[in-house]
């Protein structure tokens, strides 16, 4: 099991909730406004699949189930939870060396945002039903 560290109690966390949408870009736009910009391009991309995914993979774009997503800055720590009301999936605990492996062939178009959040995130968790993850990047001058 992985531990992931997370805010104090202290921290504020805040929430956005959005009908299943492909249409991300104010939600982005909103959950990177407190990342230092040296993050941006590579956060936004990684944001963006772990969105879609939730959207597109775990609501099957139905409008009339959201996605939410938590944030949260406190001292160096930028984190953000996101769930889905899908039925989930067996989530990996790790990105394989070659990205095809993730899926059967005939989905290899898909599986390889999973690798871009453990290269983008210094900690990536699923719950045990795969509707929710957990997402941390780390600023070791801050910490």
């Amino acid at each position: 099991m992985i531990a992931i560290p997370l805010p104090t109690p202290k921290c504020d966390w805040q929430t956005i909730r959005f009908p299943s949408t492909l249409y991300l870009c104010p939600i982005l736009d909103t959950l990177l406004s407190k990342v230092p910009s040296k993050w941006h391009l590579e956060l936004r991309l990684g944001l963006q699949e772990a969105l879609v995914n939730a959207a597109k993979h775990g609501n099957k774009l139905d409008p009339s189930k959201e996605v939410s997503v938590q944030f949260s800055v406190t001292q160096g720590l930028y984190s953000w939870v996101i769930r889905d009301q899908g039925d989930g999936f067996k989530p990996l605990c790790t990105c394989p060396d070659n990205p095809d492996d993730l899926l059967p062939e005939e989905w290899s178009e898909n599986g390889r945002g999973l690798c871009l959040l453990y290269k983008i995130f210094d900690q990536v968790h699923w719950n045990e039903t795969g509707t929710e993850l957990r997402l941390c990047k780390f600023d070791s001058r801050e910490c």
